[in-house]
């Protein structure tokens, strides 16, 4: 005989009725016989014991639900050999079903012969467990911000299974509907409403069973939604402020399902530039100036529908340097000439001027020229100077000190 899960659930005096997964001990009004109640999933085993407390030999036997003795103590008067002896004593009859069917079930009774004689029923619910969910939605595919029902079925149970419905680990609530059938069996429908979004697309839609006799019981269904295309324009050139004079390039970034089908640039109230390169995603302007001013848009489509996305061009003036300024130092024999660099022109634009910025490396420059002509001119002073050396120092000995230091040089 191969091997059965067992079993046993609750407790039952003679005029309970059946009360699975909770134990009662009972005892018969005034008598010491007590037994349980047993629920058990089909084809599985079932176990029904018959007790008494401080028994006086008195004989105890175990009736089936149409009366009929399957044990009088430890002999089997009925020929079902399904039933079999589990445990036999003066304070226990202990009998084993297997392979246990829905006919089986019903109210069986431990009976001990006394006088009167005492009964205590032990009542046996078989669970049938319920065939695998099966889930359908009312389309395969369905578009964003529409309406979509998908329905699980669980088919054959006993007693009728509970559906649940899970998105995301988070529970939705569905519409049940419960049919009996003819053999005590039922099946249970549930239809789940919902109104999808593009963040669905992809996300599993769960129908979860629940029912005594299976755990984990479930089936799921991923849903396709279609959504527009999402839209960004990327600028390529140039990184900062867009200037009279340079290039722009701008690409247009466009992500939908199905994949966009058309992708458009347009200028908004104005033509794009006549010498304004379109290619694919792709906007190129070259020589920009204040002319072509405005706004710029892509626009992308699909069977959904279209979106789009602006960029908003406004041109600056070009860079601008002004004159460079000269000094110039003049002597008998050489003439320097010192240049001043002015810092970078401010942006034309109101209130959207450029800082000035010093550059150390000319200033250096600058520096280095000044003392190179300082004393180129020294030199041409000091040979002046010697040449009429008596003529300057007969009046003054400060002058010849001067002298002499000059013609040292």
């Amino acid at each position: 005989m191969s091997k059965h899960k067992v079993h046993t659930v609750g407790q039952l005096k003679s005029n309970s009725s059946t009360s699975q997964g909770a134990a009662q001990n009972i005892p018969v009004q005034g008598q010491n016989l007590v037994t349980d109640n047993v629920s058990v999933v089909e084809g599985e085993v079932a176990t029904i014991s018959c007790r008494v407390k401080n028994n006086d030999d008195s004989v105890i036997q175990l009736l089936n639900p149409n009366r009929q003795t399957i044990y009088f103590r430890d002999v089997r008067p009925l020929k079902d050999s399904r039933f079999q002896l589990v445990n036999f004593s003066d304070n226990e009859l202990r009998v084993s079903l297997s392979n246990v069917s829905l006919s089986d079930e019903g109210r069986y009774v431990c009976q001990l012969y006394t006088d009167p004689p005492q009964e205590a029923y032990a009542d046996l619910t078989v669970l049938v467990p319920p065939g695998n969910p099966i889930i359908e939605s009312r389309e395969d595919i369905v578009s964003e911000g529409n309406e979509t029902e998908i329905i699980c079925s669980a088919i054959g149970s006993k007693p009728a299974s509970k559906i649940r419905w899970m998105k995301g680990g988070k529970e939705l609530q569905g519409e049940s509907v419960v049919e009996e059938m003819e053999d005590k069996m039922f099946t249970v429908t549930s239809t789940l409403t919902l109104t999808v979004s593009k963040e669905d697309d992809g996300v599993p839609i769960i129908c979860m069973l629940d029912h005594p006799a299976v755990k984990d019981f479930q089936a799921q269904k991923y849903l396709e939604v279609l959504y527009k295309p999402e839209v960004k324009i990327i600028v390529g050139f140039p990184e900062g402020l867009t200037r009279e004079g340079e290039n722009l390039e701008l690409t247009c970034k466009a992500d939908g399902k199905p994949k966009p089908q058309r992708i458009n640039w347009m200028k908004v109230d104005d033509d794009v530039p006549a010498h304004a390169v379109i290619t694919g995603a792709d906007l190129y302007i070259e020589n920009l100036n204040k002319s072509f001013n405005g706004t710029y848009r892509c626009i992308a489509s699909n069977s959904v529908g279209e979106s789009y996305d602006d960029y908003i061009l406004y041109v600056y003036d070009a860079r601008t340097t002004t004159p460079l300024p000269t000094t110039t130092f003049t002597t008998s024999t050489t003439t320097t000439t010192t240049t001043i660099i002015p810092a970078t022109a401010e942006d034309s634009r109101a209130g959207e001027g450029v800082p000035r910025t010093v550059d150390h490396a000319v200033i250096g420059g600058v520096v280095a020229v000044v003392v190179f002509a300082m004393l180129c001119l020294l030199i041409i002073l000091g040979r002046y100077f010697a040449r009429h050396k008596g003529k300057c120092c007969i009046a003054s000995a400060c002058c010849v000190t001067f002298t002499d230091w000059i013609c040292q040089v």
